[in-house]
């Protein structure tokens, strides 16, 4: 037996079952519980029933798909607009320029805050009650601080949305840099020569280029941003709620008999993600064969 071929996959079996049955455990539990499996109260009879009162029911179904669409808009809207923003700021970081150290360490500097803390920051800075809001009314810009426009808790998810831009963007821009850097500049060069203006190299070199590696983060990006839950708590209203937030409230309802919604919720999230990284995977194979 060839030990070498079996060395790493012996290593790290312990930690992959670990993590294979914390994952696949929760999961089916869930899965039990949201088909209306739960022995605490005495159920053991499993149906669909939870689905139908989440999707159809009278008094499910309304929070329900406004929350669906918010989740959708919020994660959609924070996965594109940070994968824009640090395109451009990494473009800007890969040429050489004075002070370009610096500048790299000031742009990844919030990548190890906590998002609970950015979502704290975010309601203490631009709340209509915010630090922001009252120096804008001491500097008579604001009449008062309830003038101010309501950059977080409010119904678009606008504050939610900031949130993750702040946190995502750092994110992006490593990946789209360590790409750039990597792959230097030889192909855009060879696209000048040809009589490529600046935004034909972007289009038609540059981007495709990169876009394996910004489609692998943006999947990582939307995945989190949809099925997170303290920065919606922190920054979201009570109506629409994203789907998370109302999951965990179904599921910490006092009455048992709510956990079941709370599970389907979660399985649905659940579903939409596992969906969405199926596409990116037979998009990436299409990808792959046509190469």
């Amino acid at each position: 037996m060839d030990w070498e071929k079996i060395r790493i996959p012996l290593m790290l079996a312990p930690t992959m079952l670990i993590i294979t049955v914390l994952f696949f455990g929760s999961l089916g539990y869930g899965l039990l519980q949201s088909f209306g499996y739960n022995p605490a109260i005495g159920t053991t009879e499993m149906s669909l029933e939870a689905y139908r009162s989440v999707l159809f029911s009278a008094e499910v179904a309304p929070v329900f798909w406004p929350g669906l669409w918010l989740s959708l808009w919020v994660a959609f809207a924070s996965t594109f607009i940070s994968a824009a923003i640090a395109i451009g700021v990494a473009l800007l970081l890969r040429r050489t320029f004075v002070g370009k150290k610096l500048a790299v360490f000031f742009f990844q500097l919030n990548l190890p805050i906590p998002h609970l803390v950015i979502a704290v920051g975010m309601l203490m800075l631009f709340s209509q009650s915010g630090l922001v809001s009252r120096i804008l009314g001491e500097m008579g810009i604001v009449t008062s601080p309830r003038d101010f426009p309501p950059l977080t808790q409010d119904a678009y998810g606008i504050g939610i949305i900031l949130a993750y831009l702040w946190k995502e963007v750092a994110f992006f821009g490593i990946i789209v840099l360590a790409i750039l850097q990597s792959l230097g500049e030889d192909y855009e060069s060879v696209a000048q020569s040809l009589g490529a203006n600046r935004w034909q190299r972007f289009r038609t070199v540059t981007l495709p280029l990169i876009m394996p590696g910004l489609m692998s983060a943006s999947i990582i990006v939307f995945a989190f941003t949809f099925g997170t839950y303290e920065v919606p708590r922190i920054l979201g209203v009570q109506h629409p709620k994203m789907l998370p937030v109302l999951a965990l409230d179904f599921f910490l309802n006092p009455d048992l008999n709510a956990r079941a919604e709370g599970m389907a919720l979660s399985m649905i999230i659940a579903v939409i993600v596992f969906a969405l990284v199926f596409v990116y995977m037979w998009i990436t194979a299409r990808t792959v064969r046509k190469a």
